[in-house]
C-alpha cells in the first residue's frame, strides 16, 4: 500500500469528505488485515495440530484436525 498525502492544504471545498473517505478506506483496509491476521493464526493453529501427531503417527488426532479444518472453511 502506498502511502499518500493528499490534503496538503485544508482550504479547499471537499477537504473534510475527502479526510472522512481516506478515514473510512483505511478502517476497510484494517479490518481485511485483521481477518487475514486471523486466518494466519488459524493455520498456524492447524500446522501446529498437524505436525505434533504425525510425528507420533496419531491418525485419529490427525484426522479430526484436518475435519476442523475444512469445516473453519
Amino acid at each position: 500500500m502506498a502511502v499518500r498525502f493528499p490534503f496538503r492544504g485544508f482550504g479547499g471545498t471537499g477537504s473534510v469528505a475527502r479526510l472522512e473517505q481516506r478515514v473510512a478506506d483505511l478502517e476497510a483496509d484494517m479490518a481485511e488485515l485483521r481477518r487475514h491476521n486471523l486466518r494466519l493464526g488459524e493455520l498456524a493453529d492447524i500446522v501446529q495440530e498437524l505436525l505434533i501427531p504425525m510425528a507420533s503417527r496419531d491418525e485419529e488426532v490427525i484426522r479430526a484436525a484436518i475435519d476442523r479444518f475444512n469445516e473453519s472453511l
